[in-house]
């Protein structure tokens, strides 16, 4: 926590072609859920799927075990035998391809880096050690998935999402992702909120990425939603304590000190725009278009936000010039495969959103546009739009 805030060293980018940006969430899992689970490599986690609006449950989560064990499988959950049992194995396949061709300059990576409940560690490992746990779980579903032309040595700037800091606890190995920033020539995560200052001299122009911690949001009174809430009484163990590593200091304190968390970054943040002087402002975090709406139309109005980029939800959405906004473009990239997505991955659900349920985004800038491409698991372009700079 004693680098929240850090302006990371500036990165720089020569060359008058083509400048791409790749953004994925979401894409990390080692479970052993289900036969063949323990083999190695990642095995996506087997969720509930539920109907385009989310009004009714197709699936549950026990039916969709059954589906990946390959024992029975309810038609309902619309289970697709080589797509829903190794997502982020084949939307890692069209990242590399897409980067063997178009060379990405750095990764946005939105969070959720791994299912279910981050690295498998208690906090409190020296933040100068990366511990057996950590090694092993970096090296099955990040290290050993995204590399080759185009990808290796490109630098993931990332953020921690729900399931980073445990899911269901806040006690997991949540500083362990911080300090792999120091052991890795490619990730990027010195605190739970940073910014990355980018510029393309011979181009002409420059980027601030603001990397901020919306976690707050799953954040609630410790006797609810014990499923999803990190503050939750039911499933954080007797005495647990972040103080160490800077986190939360006991069950009592969590709730507070995540909505502080939030609400420094907010302060934060609209210094850090209001003081910005680049081309394009864009922010990176984990909960989806629509969680503080209200603000972050303030931030576009008032302070020239470009670009939200977000994840969470665990799909493709692309939402350009969105009301609600106040006219600004987000997306979601929660596709990464970790997790099976919300909807079907068929032909004909695929482009729910304008994105996609497993896929990535390819993002073309340059000093009068940013192009969004939304890139499918089998490489198709299931969405795209257009952003210019804001007035301001």
């Amino acid at each position: 926590m004693a680098y929240c805030g850090i302006a990371w060293p500036e990165m720089v980018f020569y060359g008058k072609g083509e400048m791409h940006i790749f953004a994925i969430g979401d894409w990390g899992a080692r479970i052993i859920q289900y036969n063949g689970g323990h083999t190695a490599g990642p095995h996506p986690f087997a969720r509930a799927r539920w109907n385009r609006w989310h009004t009714e449950r197709l699936c549950t989560r026990a039916e969709f075990v059954d589906c990946h064990s390959g024992w029975r499988c309810n038609a309902s959950c619309g289970f697709v035998e080589g797509v829903d049992n190794q997502p982020q194995l084949l939307v890692a396949e069209a990242l590399k391809h897409r980067a063997s061709q178009v060379d990405p300059q750095y990764i946005l990576n939105v969070g959720d880096n791994f299912y279910w409940g981050g690295i498998e560690k208690n906090c409190g490992t020296p933040m100068g050690e990366i511990s057996a746990t950590a090694r092993h779980q970096f090296d099955q579903v990040f290290e050993g998935i995204y590399s080759g032309p185009g990808l290796d040595g490109k630098p993931w700037l990332s953020v921690l999402g729900n399931h980073d800091w445990g899911g269901r606890v806040f006690n997991n190995g949540w500083d362990q992702q911080i300090a792999y920033t120091w052991a890795s020539d490619r990730w990027v995560m010195p605190a739970p909120y940073f910014s990355q200052h980018v510029v393309y001299p011979d181009q002409g122009f420059s980027v601030d990425l603001f990397m901020i911690d919306s976690n707050a949001m799953d954040v609630q009174a410790m006797n609810k939603d014990p499923e999803h809430n990190p503050c939750g009484a039911a499933h954080n163990p007797p005495g647990a304590n972040c103080s160490a590593a800077g986190g939360p200091a006991s069950l009592e304190t969590c709730h507070d000190w995540f909505w502080n968390l939030w609400r420094e970054q907010q302060l934060w943040l609209e210094k850090k725009l209001a003081a910005s002087t680049a081309s394009w402002q864009i922010v990176v975090t984990h909960f989806p278009c629509g969680h503080e709406a209200q603000w972050y139309s303030k931030l576009h109005r008032s302070f020239g936000l470009d670009l939200l980029v977000t994840g969470h939800r665990h799909d493709q959405e692309l939402k350009a010039n969105a009301p609600e906004l106040g006219g600004m473009t987000c997306f979601v990239t929660g596709g990464g495969g970790g997790i099976t997505s919300e909807g079907i991955p068929g032909a004909d659900q695929s482009e729910w959103y304008g994105g996609g349920q497993y896929g990535f985004y390819d993002l073309t800038i340059s000093r009068s546009k940013i192009h969004i491409q939304s890139i499918n698991y089998d490489g198709r372009v299931t969405g795209e739009t257009i952003v210019r700079p804001h007035p301001f």
